[in-house]
C-alpha cells in the first residue's frame, strides 16, 4: 500500500476490512466493539457485514501521577481494571494514590459511556467471539488494555481487526489474542491517519448515531 492507494474514509475502510473478516459471518457468537471515537465508524461496517451487534468499547488510560503520559494500567468498559505491575512496582505507587486516579479515570468511562448509549445496556461478551475494531494502530498500548479487560469480562475468543498498522504491531498483538486482521501493514508506517483521504474527526454524536442503529442481538 501506497500513499497514493488510501481509504477514502473510515466507512471504505470499515467495508474493506469485513471482506477479511467473513469467517465471522452471520455467527450467533460473535459482537463487534468499537474504540471510539474512530473506531467507531469502521466498526459500524464491518457489523453490519458480519450481522452481528455493534457496541462502543472505551478504554482510558491510568497515568502515573505527574507523569500521565505513562501509563500503569487501564480501566475499561465493563468495570474492569487492568495494571501494568511493572510500572507499579518500579515506581512505587501507593495503593490509595492508584484507587484515586482509577476513580477518577472511572467517572470520565461512565459519564462517557452515558453519553454514547444512554440508559442502555452494553452487550454482553460473556461466552462469545468478540471482535475489537479501531481505526488503525500505532503502538496498539490502547488495543491491548482492552483485550485484557475483555478477558476480565469473560469472553471466549478475543479478534483483533483494524484497516491499517505497523506489522510489528500486529505481530505483537497475535501473542496475545485469538485472531488479528490487519488489512494493510504498510512501510514505513508514520502514523494511521496518512492512510486515509478523508481523516477528520469522529464526534460525540456520531457515535451514539452508529450505536443508536446497531445491530439487533445486544
Amino acid at each position: 500500500m501506497t500513499p497514493d492507494v488510501r481509504f477514502a474514509d473510515r466507512r471504505d475502510a470499515g467495508r474493506r476490512l469485513a471482506e477479511r473478516l467473513a469467517r465471522y459471518a452471520s455467527r450467533d457468537d460473535v459482537v463487534v466493539l468499537g474504540l471510539p471515537r474512530g473506531g467507531m465508524p469502521v466498526a459500524a461496517e464491518v457489523a453490519a457485514a458480519l450481522d452481528a451487534p455493534l457496541d462502543v468499547f472505551v478504554v482510558r488510560k491510568l497515568g502515573v501521577p505527574g507523569h500521565e503520559e505513562l501509563a500503569m494500567g487501564a480501566i475499561a468498559s465493563g468495570g474492569v481494571r487492568v495494571l501494568n505491575d511493572d510500572v507499579v512496582r518500579a515506581i512505587g505507587i501507593p495503593a490509595d494514590e492508584l484507587d484515586a486516579v482509577t476513580a477518577r479515570e472511572r467517572r470520565t468511562l461512565e459519564e462517557r459511556e452515558h453519553s454514547y448509549r444512554g440508559e442502555a445496556a452494553p452487550v454482553d461478551v460473556s461466552d462469545r467471539t468478540a471482535i475489537l475494531v479501531d481505526d488503525g494502530l500505532a503502538t496498539g498500548a490502547t488495543m491491548r488494555a482492552a483485550v485484557r479487560a475483555l478477558r476480565g469480562l469473560g469472553a471466549a475468543a478475543i479478534a483483533v481487526a483494524v484497516p491499517t498498522a505497523p506489522r510489528e504491531t500486529c505481530e505483537a498483538l497475535a501473542r496475545e489474542v485469538d485472531d488479528v486482521v490487519c488489512a494493510t501493514t504498510p512501510e514505513p508506517f508514520t502514523a494511521v491517519g496518512i492512510w486515509y483521504q478523508d481523516f477528520r474527526p469522529v464526534s460525540d454524536d456520531e457515535v451514539r448515531e452508529l450505536l443508536n442503529g446497531r445491530a439487533d442481538g445486544a
